[in-house]
C-alpha cells in the first residue's frame, strides 16, 4: 500500500487545510491536493503505517456533514496515442 490517499465525498466549503489538520491526527501529512467544486482531494503521508491508519480510521468518517470515503489513491491512467489536432 503506498502512502497517497484518495479522500471523496468532501463537503465544498473543505480546505487542504481542512483536510491536513484532519489527517495530521494520524501521522506527518507530507502532501494535501484538494480539487475545489468537485468534492475529492489527495492526502500523502509520511509512511505506508501511517497511511493505513488514517484510511482505517476515517473511512467512513463525518467530517463537515459529509461521510467521508478514503481509499488507496490509483495512479492516473495513461492515454492512448491518438490523432492530434489538424
Amino acid at each position: 500500500m503506498q502512502a497517497k490517499l484518495y479522500v471523496g465525498n468532501l463537503s465544498f466549503s473543505v480546505t487542504s487545510e481542512d483536510l491536513k489538520a484532519l489527517f495530521a491526527n494520524h501521522g506527518s501529512v507530507v502532501a494535501v491536493n484538494v480539487l475545489e467544486g468537485k468534492g475529492f482531494g489527495f492526502v500523502e503521508m509520511s509512511n505506508q503505517s501511517e497511511s493505513e491508519a488514517a484510511k482505517k480510521d476515517l473511512d467512513g468518517y463525518d467530517f463537515k456533514g459529509r461521510k467521508l470515503i478514503v481509499n488507496v489513491a490509483r495512479p492516473p491512467k495513461k492515454k492512448p496515442a491518438g490523432r492530434k489536432y489538424r
